[in-house]
């Protein structure tokens, strides 16, 4: 059997390593919970935009051959800006597709007129602002800027997100995003960018949540009467 002094270190260290990480294990069964009990579509904010998108139908487009570029072209998308046909090529230029004169981004109002074709028309704008850059744990990182926020009146904080560049309809930001967002951080533990889950922090957790796991099978080795009576039995 294993001694007493040997059975006392090894409870005591189970002990220590349960407070101390007893409070990571709470977030990440509490944050579990919220994930695999939540929409996922509602998280993205589906249910606050159209369930389809009106495409319009444009004609008298220029060819590419007709397009002032400087580049070869290796990509190119027909995006719709207020009703009008511009292209995005290359991922870099803006032209519209009848006079081929090029745009230098969206204004404020083409901002909210790309917001109307795909948020519920029930939703009240509240502001509009023109986000030049954004830290690592804002709820837009990771995405095309500058862009426009709208913000809509409502008891969710819903704001939308609209590239400057092209005009392109981004996301949907709200309270329950938000709460999903902060408890992937605290599953994660990257608590600098919160999407990276090969963090120095998560990896040493986890290796001590094992080693307090495995401490507690050994007590429960070393302490079953179960156990020990079996042991006696083959002696």
């Amino acid at each position: 059997m294993v001694k007493r002094r040997t059975a006392q270190k090894i409870r005591k260290a189970h002990r220590y390593l349960g407070i101390f990480l007893g409070v990571q294990f709470l977030m990440w069964t509490i944050s579990g919970m919220y994930f695999s009990w939540t929409d996922i579509d509602e998280i993205h904010g589906d249910h606050f935009r159209k369930a389809a998108v009106s495409q319009t139908s444009f004609s008298g487009l220029l060819g590419t051959d007709d397009l002032q570029t400087p580049k070869a072209i290796f990509a190119l998308q027909l995006m719709d800006i207020g009703g009008s046909p511009y292209y995005w090529i290359n991922d870099s230029e803006l032209i519209n597709a009848r006079t081929g004169v090029r745009k230098d981004g969206i204004t404020r109002q083409e901002a909210l007129t790309v917001a109307q074709q795909y948020m519920l028309p029930e939703l009240k704008v509240a502001a509009v602002e023109r986000l030049e850059a954004v830290g690592a744990h804002h709820e837009y990182r990771g995405k095309p800027l500058p862009a426009y926020e709208i913000s809509y009146s409502s008891p969710e904080n819903i704001k939308a997100y609209v590239a400057v560049e092209n005009g392109a309809f981004q996301t949907v930001r709200h309270l329950n995003w938000r709460w999903f967002d902060f408890l992937w951080m605290t599953h994660t533990m990257d608590y600098k960018g919160r999407d990276d889950f090969n963090t120095l922090v998560l990896r040493v957790f986890s290796v001590m949540g094992l080693i307090t796991v495995l401490s507690g099978f050994t007590l429960w080795f070393i302490s079953s009467p179960t156990i020990r009576k079996f042991k006696n039995k083959k002696r």
